[in-house]
């Protein structure tokens, strides 16, 4: 079953940039009550669509890097990458069905 994967601002070029696979990343810190709010859904979109996406975090706090390269403003940021760029940008906790049909749109 996918489980959303903790990565660092130094493996987000290998683990996101270059994924085969289209990837959700998640922009969250531990401060962050929506965030927290959001984490559950995210464990479980990414076993709904384990094999079809790659689902990572960031924590902004440990990770500034990719935050600032992404323009990351406010939390939680989910964007959607494929092949290598950026295709979509989701701004606080959705609910799950919003959440897959964005997702669902770039697969």
């Amino acid at each position: 079953m996918g489980q959303p994967t903790a990565i660092t601002d130094d493996q987000f070029e290998s683990e996101v940039i270059n994924s085969s696979t289209p990837v959700l990343v998640d922009f969250w810190a531990e401060w962050c009550g929506p965030c927290k709010a959001v984490a559950p859904t995210l464990v479980e979109l990414a076993g709904d669509y384990d094999g079809r996406l790659k689902v990572v975090k960031v924590d902004v706090d440990e990770n500034r890097e990719a935050a600032t390269r992404f323009g990351i403003r406010s939390i939680p940021s989910l964007l959607i990458f494929k092949d290598g760029a950026e295709v979509d940008r989701i701004i606080g906790a959705l609910p799950k069905q919003q959440l897959a049909e964005k997702i669902d749109g770039h697969l």
